[in-house]
């Protein structure tokens, strides 16, 4: 949770920033697909039409192809029709070559240039009706400036999308190590004026680093936490060593002075010898000279 609070404001921004930047290359082209499929369907309308299905615009190069569930019979005067009418009406700027191939065979069989500032384009072969068949309506956006407006923006999407990565990774790196600081910092424990820290199994006292061992560490924590309190041997041998007996006699009185020798630097603490019973952890408190 604490992790999440320092990392959230960066995230926020980052995921901000990514939803409203590639936003303005798609819309440019939802438009134009939008376009496409009201012309589309004005055609199947000038065909008197009105059940067959629209397939999905698909971009293939710099042409989007429009494909019907079905054969159709049609005049070219009727497809030019549509793409004017619709034209006409958008508030977008658009120019297009538009071609009709044969389904399968890929046989150009009709083809012109519609622009916003004619009424017509240039026209080929509009008097001659076309045979019942499958054709599929290619519309390429002829206007340079639209056709490098779409390809810009996809481009500054894509890089707006490796920069914003770059910063939420960043931001993420070192909110986890502020992270780490901030949970390794709230782990340590004072022994009096040592900072102990029983995952990382050290003391510290101002600029000094004390390694300790496993068992050097879980015995220092069992002292601590039953402080002023005499344990036992063998509860302390049973506690730290386990169930195993992997000790011998001495081996609790090599740790204890082990320990002594890492804590002396502190007069505060000492760990008593309780003769014939075990040991017991003190600190004591140091008061204040006015």
């Amino acid at each position: 949770m604490v992790l999440w609070n320092k990392l959230y404001p960066s995230l926020f921004l980052s995921f901000f920033l990514l939803a409203a930047g590639p936003s303005k290359g798609k819309t440019v082209e939802q438009q134009l697909k939008i376009e496409l499929r009201s012309i589309a369907h004005e055609f199947l309308m000038q065909l008197n039409d009105s059940t067959s299905r629209i397939l999905p615009i698909e971009k293939q190069g710099n042409r989007y192809a429009i494909e019907f569930d079905r054969e159709f019979v049609f005049e070219p005067e009727q497809l030019i029709h549509a793409t004017y009418a619709v034209m006409k009406k958008s508030t977008d700027d658009w120019s297009y070559v538009v071609e009709v191939e044969k389904c399968g065979t890929g046989e150009l069989v009709h083809s012109f240039e519609a622009t916003s500032t004619k009424k017509q384009g240039t026209i080929a072969c509009k008097e001659r009706a076309l045979q019942m068949g499958c054709y599929i309506l290619y519309f390429t956006p002829s206007s340079l400036v639209h056709g490098e407006l779409v390809a810009e923006n996809d481009s500054l999407s894509t890089l707006l999308l490796l920069l914003i990565s770059l910063v939420l990774l960043i931001s993420i790196f070192y909110g986890i190590k502020r992270w780490k600081r901030t949970n390794t910092a709230s782990e340590l424990i004072n022994i009096g004026q040592f900072n102990y820290d029983p995952k990382g199994m050290t003391l510290s006292l101002k600029t000094e680093l004390i390694e300790l061992s496993s068992k050097e560490s879980d015995l220092l924590f069992l002292l601590f936490s039953n402080e002023n309190k005499t344990l036992q041997r063998e509860y302390i041998l049973k506690e730290v060593w386990g169930d195993d007996g992997d000790y011998v006699g001495r081996t609790l009185d090599v740790f204890i002075s082990k320990l002594r020798k890492k804590l002396e630097a502190d007069t505060s603490l000492s760990i008593i010898n309780a003769r014939g019973i075990g040991y017991r952890f003190v600190m004591k408190k140091v008061t204040s000279k006015n």
